[in-house]
């Protein structure tokens, strides 16, 4: 899933003043409430769905341009450096996380558009948000910026494979690859690349450090916006179609259960310290609902709902990601050691 990352050079702004920081703060409730209003607007004014549905490219386009700039590509080699760290990342989101998702989509295998609406959705880690609800957990959101082009990159390449396997050929063939394509280069492939274009400049041009802060800045309205306008366009689909999109529900529940615990276990078996298996379980857990958001919506229309089943997982998710920060301290913690008291270690 899509949004802001904490900032570059400073582990935590909760002592710094001015409006960017008290966004930052309190940017979880702030998405909550962005959440809730697009639900009420999409509620009572129903014929604003689709001027709503208009601006969601438009609007997805810049939040993954920002999203983007905060990935640092130029630090892929960097995120190599720590072997241990990356194999634990590729082999929790590319090999656990698929295996997962494949046994938790087969009550949902008899419908095509659920079906990959769940697939799109579960087998694409996030690399924005992440990073936000990592810090508050008590994980190493430093970390995951370096890995972030790296998974980025990874699940370009594989999530047409696992569609493949996990839907089968026939529902992959009933997909029009067309608008799907279109979708892919306008909203992931142009600002991808505008991004990187941008990082280059920024290293020479006074101007483009200056967009690469003002993007930095408004993540937070950006976000909020985003997830306003979403869930509003969608909010009829989703009620309308709320009989069989809560089945996919308790897939969403079940997949945020089981992932902080298979993090932790991969970590253990890494040999990673305590703020690394917060880490992973965070990444593991959290996928890139926004990013894949705009293919879902350039599936054909027999698998319209695909694109409700991306809404559905975006709230499943944020409201898990704010018990999340609360849990994961608590459920992955240093054990004492012979002689301690366990109240004396907090991890």
């Amino acid at each position: 899933m899509v949004t802001t990352r904490p900032p570059r050079h400073r582990p935590d702004s909760s002592g710094s003043g001015g409006g960017a920081a008290w966004l930052e703060r309190w940017q979880v409730p702030l998405y909550l409430a962005s959440l809730a209003l697009g639900a009420a607007v999409g509620y009572l004014w129903p014929a604003g769905a689709l001027g709503f549905g208009t601006a969601i490219n438009p609007v997805l386009m810049v939040l993954l341009y920002a999203t983007f700039l905060g990935v640092p590509f130029a630090r892929i080699r960097a995120a190599f450096a720590d072997v241990r760290f990356m194999a634990c990342v590729v082999v929790l989101n590319f090999v656990v996380v698929p295996l997962v998702v494949f046994a938790l989509s087969r009550p949902v295998a008899f419908d095509p558009s659920l079906l990959v609406g769940v697939l799109l959705v579960l087998l694409c880690p996030c690399v924005d948000y992440v990073m936000v609800f990592t810090r508050l957990g008590g994980g190493d959101a430093g970390r995951l910026v370096a890995a972030s082009p790296v998974q980025m990159l990874l699940q370009m390449v594989l999530l047409p494979l696992f569609l493949w396997l996990f839907a089968g050929g026939a529902v992959v063939a009933a997909i029009h690859w067309a608008p799907f394509a279109r979708a892919f280069l306008l909203l992931i492939v142009v600002p991808l690349v505008l991004s990187v274009l941008t990082q280059q400049l920024a290293r020479r041009q006074g101007a483009a450090r200056v967009v690469m802060r003002a993007m930095e800045s408004a993540m937070v309205p950006l976000m909020m916006g985003t997830l306003m306008v979403v869930v509003a366009s969608q909010f009829g689909h989703v009620a309308a179609q709320f009989g069989l999109l809560v089945r996919v529900v308790p897939l969403f529940v079940g997949f945020l259960v089981v992932m902080p615990v298979l993090a932790n276990l991969i970590g253990r078996l890494g040999g990673q310290p305590v703020v690394i298996r917060r880490t992973l379980a965070f990444t593991g857990s959290t996928r890139n609902s926004l990013v894949v958001l705009p293919l879902a919506l350039a599936l054909p229309p027999e698998m319209a709902l695909a694109a409700s089943v991306v809404v559905t997982q975006t709230l499943v998710e944020l409201l898990g990601m704010v018990t999340f920060v609360r849990v994961i301290p608590r459920l992955i913690r240093q054990r004492p050691g012979p002689g301690q008291d366990v109240r004396a270690i907090g991890g």
